[in-house]
């Protein structure tokens, strides 16, 4: 009854401590940020691998946030474990005993008799939650040890005190009455079940017990007769077992003194127990233990605490026959309480498909290599992080290729993309230089390289996000054997730089433009203010040397006009003025067939006066964000000069479009008027008071008004005509 009951807790046993590197293993999706990352998938081939698992969870901060699989188990979700009376009390003893701990059996939420495996997670020395793995119970007890249990001689009965009532409860049903007295029981710890295996017919053993006893006597006697007979033999057959004994005794001596004087350490260990049974003299001053002292030890007690998990997990491997044999490397702690790294292969001593028994564990110190490996890797570790401090994108790569072996993680805060994407793609840097420069910036690259120089430029680059960023790429050209092998350098963010640059050559246009028209200005006031000035002065002096009354009165009506001509320009002028030094125009959502609309109401006797057709073909639906005295003044102009200017031999026509064109709005106006010679007045068509036809009303300020109201809005004005033909303007809407 022990022996069964022994592979009944054997079983539960093997099968909860895998559950224990099952619950790790998902607590290992866990970020640095305490994030899951690819729960589902873990916890699906978790369950593949495992089928005594129903169900996986994570438990961040007590609360159930995660369970695999979801359908099955969404009624779990949410539930508050620590603040539960009901899960509380077995939960906190997974906290306070810091190993995995198995609570229940009690009814599931999602429905059914369950398992819960619960595992502590720290992340920063801070408690994080549970990785938890759900075991129906059914699904525990599903064991062949258990089905082989005769039920005519014997039954099975598992248990555990109830953490609120404090009682003990049973959880399979049997009609036999359970007797302490003819029972054999066994505790299970890491859920504090207490298993029992009860004799149905106590009494049977009587009988059994006497006929075993008189069998034994009769085997005895048989056995005694034997040996009497076996030293009987002839001299030749113990001559004969001495021989062999020799030879035995002198592979054994060999084998003593090798394993004794071999320049590793050498230990058999017991692969059920994990205890050592022996080592050489090399693995006892390995570990500075005596040879007695190392028999007292198990591994448990020599390995280090960080890498013991791995090494019960291998044990187990070994146990279930996954694996026969592995090498790995490991820390162990010394009598002293130094820490050292070991070498270790691991050999089996049974024979394939027996039952594992024992094994040779040959270990060698690489305590300095894994010392300098360390080194190295902390002064790899120490350069990284300076070059990451560093304001720009420090990279490598090779120089024909183009594909890069290394980049800084600043490319994060630059470009938006990690040095992992950068690097898994060989092409990343030409596949992420702007269009427009990468021709101008690949010829540069490769031109300078081949002349084994370094060099310096700068390019537009395209981020994550499809923004644009400016860099400036500072390359060093790595020669080795006289060939360019590598290219170093340093890209960094000048995007900033060429904004103010930018801003800083449209306000040196805009300067020079206003200077410009501040010139040409002062020509036009100086031009025709003086022309006034110098006509008023004149027909003054006429007035005063006049000789009759008629003269005098025809003089002064001849200053009047002078003086009309001069308000007039004066008024053009301050109108010019009030364009160009306005810098705060006001702007709103307009409806342009609106306003064509109003401009045709107003121009409404010259349109019927001349017979102009007008075709337009606005949609009621077109808005401009526009300044709305602007916009009257230029369709005004536009329209009004396509009447003034129409042909005198056929019949007036004007089409009035608007469409789309390089993501701008543009108002065409065309006509079939007398046209303009281009050739020949093209310079000066939007010049103040510059004037290309014999037309009486021709002024030669509309056009030049209408062009700085379209420029004060950031638009463009251009003009296609031809003479007897007709003329086209377009403005071009920002």
């Amino acid at each position: 009854m022990h022996t069964i009951l022994e592979a009944i807790h054997k079983s539960i046993d093997q099968s909860l401590k895998k559950n224990y590197v099952d619950a790790l293993t998902l607590a290992l999706t866990i970020n640095d940020k305490g994030i899951p990352e690819n729960f589902e998938a873990v916890g699906k081939k978790i369950l593949e691998a495992d089928s005594n698992i129903d169900a996986v969870q994570l438990v961040p901060d007590g609360i159930i946030r995660y369970t695999y699989p979801l359908k099955e188990n969404q009624a779990a979700l949410g539930i508050d474990i620590l603040n539960n009376k009901k899960y509380r009390a077995e939960a906190l003893k997974a906290i306070q005993t810091k190993r995995m701990y198995f609570a229940g059996p009690f009814e599931l939420k999602q429905g059914g008799l369950g398992i819960l495996g619960r595992i502590a997670i720290y992340k920063e020395n801070r408690f994080w939650g549970f990785s938890a793995v759900i075991i129906r119970f059914n699904t525990l007890l599903n064991k062949p040890e258990i089905k082989k249990i005769d039920p005519s001689k014997y039954f099975f009965q598992i248990s555990k005190v109830n953490p609120l009532t404090h009682k003990e409860t049973f959880f399979l049903e049997t009609s036999e009455k359970l007797n302490p007295e003819n029972a054999v029981v066994s505790i299970v710890p890491d859920g504090d079940w207490t298993l029992y295996l009860v004799n149905k017919k106590p009494n049977e053993l009587l009988f059994t017990f006497t006929v075993r006893s008189l069998l034994a006597l009769i085997l005895a006697l048989l056995i005694g007769f034997l040996t009497t007979s076996f030293f009987r033999k002839p001299a030749e057959l113990e001559k004969l077992l001495k021989e062999q004994a020799a030879k035995l005794l002198k592979n054994e001596i060999k084998f003593k003194s090798v394993f004794d004087q071999a320049a590793v350490g050498i230990t058999y260990v017991d692969t059920v127990t994990g205890q050592l049974l022996e080592a050489n003299k090399k693995y006892c001053d390995l570990l500075g233990y005596t040879e007695q002292e190392i028999k007292q030890k198990n591994i448990q007690a020599i390995v280090h605490p960080d890498d013991l998990e791995e090494s019960l997990a291998n044990f187990e491997k070994l146990r279930q026959g996954i694996i026969r044999e592995y090498a790995t490397e490991r820390r162990h702690i010394t009598k002293s309480g130094a820490t050292i790294w070991i070498k270790l292969t691991v050999s089996p001593l049974w024979e394939v498909n027996s039952f594992p028994t024992n094994h040779i564990a040959i270990a060698e110190d690489v305590t300095q290599r894994k010392l300098a490996e360390e080194a190295i890797y902390n002064s790899q570790k120490r350069i990284e992080s300076l070059i990451n401090t560093i304001d720009g994108i420090v990279w490598e790569c090779d120089a024909k290729t183009l594909e890069f072996n290394f980049i800084s993680k600043k490319v994060e805060d630059i470009l938006g993309f990690t040095s992992q994407e950068w690097i898994n793609t060989p092409n990343f840097w030409i596949d992420h230089i702007y269009p427009a420069d990468k021709e101008s910036a690949l010829s540069f690259c490769y031109e300078q390289t081949s002349k084994k120089l370094n060099h310096d430029f700068e390019y537009r680059m395209i981020a994550k996000d499809g923004s644009i960023v400016w860099v400036r790429d500072i390359v060093n050209v790595i020669v080795e054997n006289g060939e360019a092998q590598r290219l170093r350098g340093i890209m960094i963010d000048v995007t900033k730089t060429k904004e103010i640059e930018k801003d800083l050559n449209n306000s040196f246009h805009l300067v020079t433009e206003q200077n410009k028209r501040l010139l040409n200005f002062s020509y036009i006031v100086s031009h025709n203010l003086r022309s006034h000035t110098s006509n008023i002065s004149s027909i003054v002096d006429l007035i005063e040397h006049s000789e009759s009354e008629e003269e005098k009165e025809e003089m002064i009506q001849l200053l009047k006009s002078v003086s009309d001509s001069l308000n007039e320009t004066m008024l053009n002028l301050n109108e010019v003025v009030n364009i160009q030094t306005n810098v705060g125009i006001v702007t709103e959502d307009l409806n342009l067939k609106q306003y064509i609309d109003n401009t045709i109401n107003i121009l409404a006797d010259q349109i019927e006066l001349k017979g102009v057709n007008i075709i337009s073909s606005i949609d009621e639906a077109i808005q401009i964000n526009y300044n709305p005295a602007y916009l009257q003044s230029i369709l005004y102009n536009l329209i009004s000069n396509a009447i003034r200017y129409s042909h005198p031999e056929r019949h007036p026509e004007i089409y009035i479009d608007c469409y789309t064109e390089n993501e701008k709005t543009v108002l065409k106006v065309s006509d079939n008027g007398i046209g303009i010679d281009l050739d020949k007045n093209g310079h000066k068509i939007f010049g103040m008071y510059k004037t290309f036809s014999n037309h009486k009303e021709a002024k030669g300020i509309g056009l030049f008004i209408t062009k700085n109201q379209i420029d004060a809005m950031g638009g463009s004005i251009t003009v296609e005509s031809k003479p007897d033909l007709g003329t086209t303007f377009k403005v071009y809407i920002s």
